[in-house]
């Protein structure tokens, strides 16, 4: 189908009845100059924030299938509320939940992935003329059970419908696009017009808020162009693609900041694999994420290792490393919470060098001390002391022009 588009609005863009009279005008007025739509909607404003807190007041700990049945009904609220503001303008519209639009997912509660998408429904309305609204961030198992995505969810929905129906995504939401630095820690960061799927994916995963890493996996592994831009339409937005030789000429596209970090330090662990395998399975048996990890080579039959995590983990962290104390006599430690976790992330670094040396030699000139580095392919991470985040954001988009 020609002019076909996925468009999502978050919940900030619906958070009012005035806002979703603004949306059904915008979405009228797309459709008269001859585009077909299917929107998805998250829940209104705090809506799910709100059922939440209902729930835990009700059971400290809810079972999950009850959660999916309460959390699905905000979705529930908006879809229907948009539909009928589009009718009030005097155009065909209707609104489906997930589950009614064919979007089938695993059991896992709470957290579930969508197997797949039966469009029949979707398309059929298309035919009719109809803008279809869909409730995002839902679906249903193949014997009926209604489920929710977790986290992300509702872009995740619109990247998947847009995959399953062959057109582009556009996601609004309460940013104009998306920044080489966030504007809350670099007020003077650069809107970036493009970014390809792997910089926008390895920027999600290093801590940038404005998408979920499972949408844009999604996105790139079904080419999905990807358009992130303000909900009320006034700015262009930014569009996130396969990568070109142009992108590749930008050494560094952007830098993220994870402030929610925590530094661990475990000193003289007795010299064999075998303990170093003990101790993150017991991170991993608490559900604690390990990020960095940086190993000391031995000496006088111990090493040192030092391990981020979220700084939400602290307790249990706290309490494991205890425990190993008493496998471990001689181990010492240190757990820092007063770390933030930079990142620089471009493809350009895959085929030019030098980018770690201009960072190494920022932080030397303005005395900005590290802890931990790790790379990959395109990015480069560094833990260092957060009372140095202003100034080596500061220091880094001066030099690479971010």
């Amino acid at each position: 189908m020609n002019n076909l588009y996925v468009v999502k609005y978050g919940g900030t863009s619906v958070g009012s009845i005035e806002k979703i009279k603004g949306v059904a005008e915008r979405l009228v007025k797309r459709k008269n100059e001859g585009d077909s739509l299917v929107v998805v909607v998250s829940a209104m404003g705090n809506t799910t924030n709100a059922l939440v807190d209902m729930a835990k007041e009700v059971s400290p700990e809810p079972c999950h299938r009850d959660m999916d049945m309460l959390l699905s009904t905000g979705e529930q609220v908006s879809i229907a509320l948009l539909s009928m503001a589009i009718k009030s303008l005097g155009h065909e519209s209707v609104s489906y939940t997930g589950p009614q639009a064919g979007i089938v997912t695993d059991s896992s509660h709470t957290r579930a992935r969508i197997s797949q998408v039966d469009n029949a429904k979707i398309s059929g309305a298309l035919n009719d003329n109809k803008i279809v609204i869909i409730a995002g961030f839902q679906g249903v198992t193949e014997d009926g059970e209604i489920t929710t995505l977790g986290r992300g969810g509702s872009d995740t929905t619109a990247v998947c419908l847009a995959a399953s129906l062959e057109c582009a995504c556009e996601i609004y939401t309460d940013v104009d696009g998306v920044y080489a630095i966030d504007p809350r820690v670099f007020p003077e960061a650069k809107k970036l017009d493009t970014i390809c799927y792997d910089e926008m994916l390895e920027m999600a995963s290093l801590g940038a808020k404005v998408l979920e890493t499972r949408a844009v996996e999604l996105a790139s592994k079904f080419k999905v162009p990807l358009t992130v831009a303000l909900s009320t339409g006034e700015y262009p937005g930014t569009l996130i693609k396969e990568r070109d030789s142009e992108m590749e000429k930008r050494v560094v596209t952007g830098l993220t900041i994870e402030e929610d970090c925590l530094m661990v330090s475990l000193n003289r662990i007795p010299f064999e694999s075998k303990n170093i395998t003990e101790i993150f399975a017991r991170m991993a048996a608490n559900n604690v994420f390990v990020d960095m990890i940086s190993q000391t080579a031995p000496y006088n039959s111990f090493v040192n290792v030092s391990f981020s995590t979220y700084d939400s983990a602290k307790h249990q962290v706290k309490e494991i490393v205890q425990n190993l104390k008493s496998d471990y006599p001689t181990l010492d430690y240190l757990i820092d919470a007063s770390v933030i976790k930079l990142s620089v992330v471009g493809i350009g670094m895959v085929s030019q060098s030098g980018v770690a040396a201009d960072l190494f030699k920022l932080f030397s000139d303005n005395d900005i001390d590290f802890y931990q580095v790790t790379t990959s392919e395109i990015s480069i991470s560094y833990t260092i002391d957060a009372t140095d985040r202003d100034k080596a954001v500061e220091v880094i988009a001066q030099h690479f022009e971010l």
